[in-house]
């Protein structure tokens, strides 16, 4: 194996990191200081472009997110990409924790092409400490771009994890969620399969009695929002494992979208964009170094990095107790599910399964109408094992805790996208809040006609005939059709999980 041979800046400091980005012209700093960087070409992952090395694999899934690649191309892959970095006058590196528990984190050493990707690596997982052994290793070249008739990968950028070598290589795209979410894939990997571990794509927070709540969600539900409660603790945003004595977070920090971002809707994100608070892809407004964070021209996916502590009250350690509430979040943007209903066991297991949110139009090229996207899990993407290794254990989990699992649409009501009306947050904020603080135990609920989910029928500061989504639509005949709709496509994407019983 190649060895890096050319200078190392190693665990330098924020401040440093973002100095030296702004003198090579990768950083300048918005009005608050914070430092702002583009990502290039790349302004989001390529699943397509995600590789385990075949060998030492034994236990990966297969798939359309996981795509196999033989060891020898990596090998090669790697030796090429250590040498281009070789040609650099200087790289950067930094040695971190994976996983706030130390019965279960493993160091990292995350060698990097520039100074601002380093400094999202010191944000986004946890500072060693004297015991810091380096288990994993990154190297991330954005500059670097594979030959696919030489590394076998689709095409110049990829993202290649060996289990067996311990080893993620990163090139082509200067994307910076690749290495964040290169880790959690290892880690959905390594914690389930050899420490019977439940690693899950969710936020956490505690409120004032310690009682801890789970928020699934794919992109658009809320999930970050709706966790940066100022009443209760962050635990965190994005990425945890559920062990017998309780969660704990995966990172560091957070790394939340700022499109559209208002200190009314999201005060604690907004009063995070400080000191070493990483933006990425944001554009400024005109003649100034003031964000606009509705301007979509380079990305609508703007993102921010921060650590855990820039959230006041934040849990540090980022460890927490033993769940009692589990929140599915879903956008519906067919206006159909019920803005919060509770859900018994099987049904959890059929919700967690689908992993269900709906696009709109505007988000992606050529939708006209609500697109249905289904994501195992709330988080294909990052699984490596088989659908039901999580499925299983989430189950052991709700049955050994007696944790309550509610479903909340932060979607559509009174009809769909274009026709009725979004869910307002402080409705949404209202639900959650009466759950967590029991106030919808004993309430009277109405079994959905098609779902089978129970909605209860009055919650403090939600106006009941919301509760309900049928009251809100004036076609009611059209509205259970919609609903039939939406609920054979669930029927068709639970199909593929039938050989998998849960």
């Amino acid at each position: 194996m190649t060895a890096i041979s050319t200078q190392i800046h190693q665990n330098l400091e924020p401040e440093l990191l973002i100095e030296q980005a702004v003198k090579l012209g990768l950083a300048s700093h918005c009005e608050t200081g914070a430092p702002v960087v583009r990502t290039g070409k790349f302004t989001g992952r390529s699943p397509k472009d995600k590789f385990f090395v075949k060998e030492g694999a034994e236990h990966v899934d297969w798939n359309d997110f996981n795509l196999p690649i033989d060891e020898k191309h990596f090998l090669q892959l790697r030796s090429d990409l250590i040498s281009y970095l070789n040609t650099k006058p200087e790289i950067w590196s930094k040695e971190v924790y994976v996983g706030a528990d130390p019965e279960y984190r493993i160091g990292l050493t995350c060698y990097t092409e520039w100074p601002d990707s380093s400094l999202f690596v010191d944000n986004m997982f946890i500072e060693k400490d004297e015991n810091f052994t380096s288990e994993w290793t990154i190297y991330q070249a954005p500059g670097f771009h594979a030959n696919p008739d030489i590394h076998g990968t689709r095409q110049g950028n990829f993202a290649i994890i060996s289990l067996k070598h311990k080893t993620i290589l990163i090139g082509g795209t200067g994307y910076t969620g690749e290495i964040k979410k290169g880790m959690f894939t290892v880690m959905n990997y390594l914690l389930p399969s050899e420490r019977n571990v439940l690693t899950m794509h969710c936020s956490a927070n505690m409120g004032k009695e310690g009682d801890v709540a789970l928020f699934f969600g794919l992109s658009g539900t809320g999930k970050t929002t709706l966790s940066a409660d100022p009443n209760r603790r962050l635990i965190g945003d994005d990425e945890h494992a559920w062990t017998p004595n309780g969660v704990f977070n995966l990172e560091g920090g957070c790394y939340a979208k700022v499109i559209d971002l208002s200190p009314e809707n999201e005060p604690q994100i907004f009063q995070a964009i400080r000191g070493q608070a990483l933006l990425e892809n944001v554009v400024f407004h005109k003649d100034s170094n003031c964000i606009d964070f509705s301007n979509k021209s380079i990305t609508e996916n703007t993102r921010v990095s921060y650590p855990l502590t820039y959230i006041k009250d934040a849990v540090i350690p980022s460890m927490g107790g033993i769940p009692k509430n589990i929140f599915f979040l879903t956008c519906d943007a067919f206006g159909v599910l019920p803005p919060i209903s509770k859900l018994d066991a099987d049904q959890a297991m059929y919700f967690f399964l689908n992993g269900y949110t709906a696009k709109i139009a505007g988000t992606e090229e050529g939708i006209k109408e609500p697109k249905p996207t289904f994501s195992t899990c709330f988080g294909a993407p990052f699984l490596p094992l088989k659908p039901s290794t999580y499925a299983e254990m989430l189950k052991e989990k709700i049955a050994e805790s007696g944790a309550q699992v509610w479903m909340v649409n932060t979607g559509w009501t009174g009809g769909g996208y274009g026709v009725g009306s979004r869910i307002k947050l402080s409705y949404t904020r209202a639900m959650i809040s009466a759950a967590l603080k029991g106030e919808l135990k004993g309430v009277i609920t109405q079994k959905h006609t098609i779902f089978g989910v129970e909605m209860p029928l009055c919650c403090p500061g939600v106006p009941s005939l919301l509760l309900n989504p049928a009251n809100t639509w004036e076609n009611k005949e059209q509205y259970f059709e919609e609903s039939k709709k939406l609920s054979t496509l669930f029927e068709k994407n639970h199909q593929k999980f039938t050989v998998e019983t849960v």
